[in-house]
Protein backbone atom coordinates (compact mmCIF):
# COMPACT_ATOMS: atom_id res chain seq x y z
CA UNK A 1 0.00 0.00 0.00
CA UNK A 2 1.55 3.45 -0.82
CA UNK A 3 1.90 6.17 1.67
CA UNK A 4 0.62 8.68 -0.51
CA UNK A 5 -3.24 9.14 0.12
CA UNK A 6 -3.88 10.25 -3.35
CA UNK A 7 -2.36 6.91 -4.84
CA UNK A 8 -4.28 4.36 -2.18
CA UNK A 9 -7.23 2.75 -3.14
CA UNK A 10 -8.40 2.82 0.44
CA UNK A 11 -8.60 6.77 0.59
CA UNK A 12 -11.11 6.71 -2.18
CA UNK A 13 -13.05 3.74 -0.67
CA UNK A 14 -13.07 5.77 2.20
CA UNK A 15 -14.41 9.10 0.56
CA UNK A 16 -17.09 6.88 -1.46
CA UNK A 17 -18.01 5.35 1.98
CA UNK A 18 -18.53 9.34 3.59
CA UNK A 19 -20.56 10.35 0.38
CA UNK A 20 -22.80 7.63 0.96
CA UNK A 21 -23.17 8.29 4.90
CA UNK A 22 -24.02 11.70 3.27
CA UNK A 23 -26.71 9.83 1.09
CA UNK A 24 -28.09 8.24 3.85
CA UNK A 25 -28.10 11.22 6.03
CA UNK A 26 -30.16 13.85 3.88
CA UNK A 27 -32.45 10.73 2.60
CA UNK A 28 -33.82 10.76 6.09
CA UNK A 29 -34.00 13.89 6.91
CA UNK A 30 -36.47 14.34 3.99
CA UNK A 31 -37.70 11.18 4.90
CA UNK A 32 -38.45 12.68 8.43
CA UNK A 33 -39.51 15.77 6.82
CA UNK A 34 -42.25 13.94 4.86
CA UNK A 35 -43.58 12.50 8.42
CA UNK A 36 -43.58 15.61 10.11
CA UNK A 37 -44.90 17.99 7.25
CA UNK A 38 -48.04 15.04 7.17
CA UNK A 39 -48.56 14.62 10.86
CA UNK A 40 -50.63 18.05 10.89
CA UNK A 41 -52.75 16.53 8.28
CA UNK A 42 -52.98 13.76 10.53
CA UNK A 43 -53.82 15.50 13.44
CA UNK A 44 -56.82 17.28 11.41
CA UNK A 45 -58.33 14.35 10.27
CA UNK A 46 -58.69 12.85 13.83
CA UNK A 47 -59.93 15.55 15.52
CA UNK A 48 -63.63 15.32 14.79
CA UNK A 49 -63.49 12.19 15.68
CA UNK A 50 -62.50 12.91 19.67
CA UNK A 51 -63.97 15.16 22.19
CA UNK A 52 -61.49 17.97 21.94
CA UNK A 53 -61.54 21.67 21.42
CA UNK A 54 -62.12 23.68 18.13
CA UNK A 55 -59.78 22.35 15.10
CA UNK A 56 -56.23 24.17 15.63
CA UNK A 57 -54.18 24.82 13.11
CA UNK A 58 -51.12 23.07 12.38
CA UNK A 59 -49.03 25.23 9.80
CA UNK A 60 -46.10 24.73 11.60
CA UNK A 61 -45.62 20.92 10.82
CA UNK A 62 -46.08 21.82 7.16
CA UNK A 63 -43.60 24.68 7.35
CA UNK A 64 -41.03 22.76 9.30
CA UNK A 65 -41.20 19.39 7.73
CA UNK A 66 -41.19 21.20 4.76
CA UNK A 67 -37.99 22.74 5.29
CA UNK A 68 -36.29 19.52 6.48
CA UNK A 69 -37.34 18.00 3.11
CA UNK A 70 -35.06 21.11 1.28
CA UNK A 71 -32.24 20.80 4.31
CA UNK A 72 -32.28 17.01 3.22
CA UNK A 73 -32.15 17.72 -0.65
CA UNK A 74 -29.31 20.63 0.10
CA UNK A 75 -26.98 17.99 1.91
CA UNK A 76 -27.45 15.27 -0.71
CA UNK A 77 -26.46 18.36 -2.90
CA UNK A 78 -23.48 19.37 -1.05
CA UNK A 79 -22.52 16.13 -0.02
CA UNK A 80 -22.01 15.43 -3.97
CA UNK A 81 -20.20 18.71 -4.47
CA UNK A 82 -17.53 17.77 -1.38
CA UNK A 83 -16.84 14.42 -2.56
CA UNK A 84 -16.11 15.47 -6.25
CA UNK A 85 -13.78 18.17 -4.60
CA UNK A 86 -12.39 15.63 -2.25
CA UNK A 87 -11.30 12.99 -4.85
CA UNK A 88 -10.03 16.08 -7.06
CA UNK A 89 -7.67 16.78 -4.16
CA UNK A 90 -6.75 13.62 -3.53
CA UNK A 91 -5.69 13.13 -7.45
CA UNK A 92 -4.00 16.70 -7.27
CA UNK A 93 -2.14 15.80 -3.78
CA UNK A 94 -3.62 19.21 -2.23
CA UNK A 95 -6.43 16.99 0.18
CA UNK A 96 -5.94 19.02 3.82
CA UNK A 97 -6.36 16.01 6.11
CA UNK A 98 -6.59 19.02 9.18
CA UNK A 99 -9.08 20.67 7.40
CA UNK A 100 -12.72 19.82 9.48
CA UNK A 101 -16.31 19.19 7.91
CA UNK A 102 -17.83 22.60 7.88
CA UNK A 103 -20.87 20.77 6.08
CA UNK A 104 -20.86 17.78 9.00
CA UNK A 105 -20.95 21.06 11.56
CA UNK A 106 -23.39 23.70 9.37
CA UNK A 107 -25.86 20.71 9.87
CA UNK A 108 -25.20 19.48 13.24
CA UNK A 109 -25.63 23.19 14.05
CA UNK A 110 -29.19 23.68 12.03
CA UNK A 111 -30.60 20.92 13.34
CA UNK A 112 -29.69 21.86 17.00
CA UNK A 113 -31.57 24.79 16.56
CA UNK A 114 -34.77 23.55 14.65
CA UNK A 115 -34.92 20.96 17.37
CA UNK A 116 -34.46 24.02 19.88
CA UNK A 117 -37.39 25.77 17.89
CA UNK A 118 -39.49 22.48 18.28
CA UNK A 119 -39.15 22.39 21.94
CA UNK A 120 -40.02 25.78 22.19
CA UNK A 121 -42.75 25.68 20.01
CA UNK A 122 -43.94 22.38 22.16
CA UNK A 123 -43.70 24.06 25.69
CA UNK A 124 -45.63 27.15 23.99
CA UNK A 125 -48.58 25.22 22.31
CA UNK A 126 -49.68 23.24 25.20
Amino acid sequence: MPDDPGKNPLTYLSAERTLLAWIRTGLAMMGFGFVVARFGLFLQEIQPLGHSAPSKSFHASLWFGTGLVLMGALVNISAALHHVRTIRELREGTWDVNRPSRAGIIVAVVLALGGLAVALYLMAVR
